[in-house]
């Protein structure tokens, strides 16, 4: 139900399970299997969730929240979320059409969403009697408490606008742009040092939550101790100078 390719250190998933990508256990159990995989790959440089067909992800198989099955369902969910989580890379969605549920979920727990003008948001859980775990855990983080309970409460579906100005989409574009902007933002990253990349995000995910004091404390400790002394960053130094390209070597 997945598709998996790597190139240049950037990392394509593609969910394909027609008609609109709905995840059942065995899908997440694949992507848990891929994710997996790209945690112990050091020369990753970012990983981007992509959608085949109308949609990107329209949310968790119906049925496989009857009682029989929901424990199984939480426990592969949620090891598959930790596992997006925990990369040391940046962490793309590329959402199009509808993104609900527990696919707006997989959606808000990677480091940007790009989206689509026609991408739907929404956590519609709330009108067949749930409620999305994920959702009610994150979206506080990233929109407040008073919105995030209007998303879980209301069911309402949201376009990529109201997405964007409530502060978990990133960037909307238009549908003849999509494949242009996504490219140019993966750009960016391949154009850096995996290990610079990794530690960029490590300074931000580290000291969220910190008193400022400690935290610049901290980043600066890992700027000192670590940045500093690996061969990337000088090697950035000597390409300023020489007025080059910089060569990485990942350490």
């Amino acid at each position: 139900h997945l598709k998996f390719e790597k190139a240049d250190g950037v990392a394509r998933i593609t969910f394909a399970r027609p008609k609109h990508n709905v995840f059942n256990i065995d899908m997440m159990k694949e992507f848990v299997g891929v994710l997996q995989s790209l945690g112990a790959d050091a020369e990753l440089k970012c990983a981007v969730l992509l959608g085949e067909g109308a949609s990107w992800c329209a949310g968790v198989d119906v049925g496989d929240h009857k009682p029989e099955m929901a424990h199984k369902m939480i426990d592969t969910f949620n090891r598959s979320l930790a596992l997006i989580e925990n990369l040391e890379v940046p962490t793309v969605a590329a959402v199009h059409g509808a993104c609900l549920g527990g696919g707006m979920e997989y959606a808000i727990a990677c480091d940007i969403v790009l989206a689509g003008k026609k991408a739907k948001f929404g956590q519609p859980e709330v009108k067949l009697g749930f409620l999305p775990p994920y959702a009610a855990i994150r979206l506080p983080l990233l929109v407040g408490p008073a919105k995030a309970i209007e998303v879980c409460t209301s069911g309402r579906i949201y376009s990529a606008e109201d997405a964007r100005a409530m502060g978990f989409v990133g960037q909307v574009v238009e549908e003849d742009r999509f494949s242009d902007a996504l490219e140019s933002l993966i750009g960016e990253f391949a154009a850096c040092s995996p290990l610079i990349l990794r530690l960029n995000k490590r300074a931000v995910k580290e000291n969220c939550g910190l008193a400022a004091t400690d935290a610049v404390k901290k980043v600066s400790r890992l700027f000192l101790d670590e940045l500093m002394k690996t061969e990337d960053t000088q090697e950035g130094i000597a390409s300023f100078y020489e007025k080059r390209k910089p060569v990485w070597k990942n350490r």
